[in-house]
């Protein structure tokens, strides 16, 4: 999951699926574009969000701790959580896997409760089964407490 709402996040958006592409692996998949409101208790603008699917084999960790550097190499500080960043990647998913570690939990905890995350899923992974809450993406968003309009983002 890849959102920003700092500088040109669009340009930033473009450029670090490159980067991830060329270190990661190959992207299969790419959600549409969508503009929320900010997430939090912290007044911000609006961010753009996009969910990306990638054949990659090597461990979690790694490729959270990359992740992390693609966010820095694009200007990402973490001095106010919850506030507004050019470039947050989360790590949502691993496979089936289960990781909890200093660097990385996944599942990430909060899916089902961020509509901004559920529906870029639900364009690439409608029927993917969460490995810890057992249901697929589609239900997830059915139940999303998160009330925060998530719109497709138009140019």
């Amino acid at each position: 999951m890849l959102g920003g709402n700092q500088g040109d996040v669009s340009k930033t958006l473009a450029a670090s699926l490159a980067i991830i592409e060329k270190d990661l692996g190959r992207i299969i998949s790419i959600s549409h574009t969508y503009q929320t409101k900010a997430w939090g208790p912290i007044p911000q603008g609006d961010f753009l969000n996009i969910a990306v699917k990638i054949k990659c084999i090597m461990p979690a960790s790694l490729i959270m701790k990359k992740l992390l550097e693609i966010e820095k190499e694009f200007g990402r500080r973490r001095d106010i959580k919850y506030g507004p960043r050019t470039l947050d990647i989360d790590m949502l998913f691993y496979g089936n896997q289960r990781v909890s570690n200093q660097l990385v939990t996944i599942p990430h905890p909060e899916i089902q409760n961020r509509r901004f995350v559920l529906q870029p899923c639900a364009d690439i992974i409608p029927k993917y089964k969460h490995p810890v809450l057992r249901k697929n993406i589609l239900e997830l968003l059915s139940i999303c407490p998160d009330q925060l309009e998530v719109k497709l983002w138009k140019k």
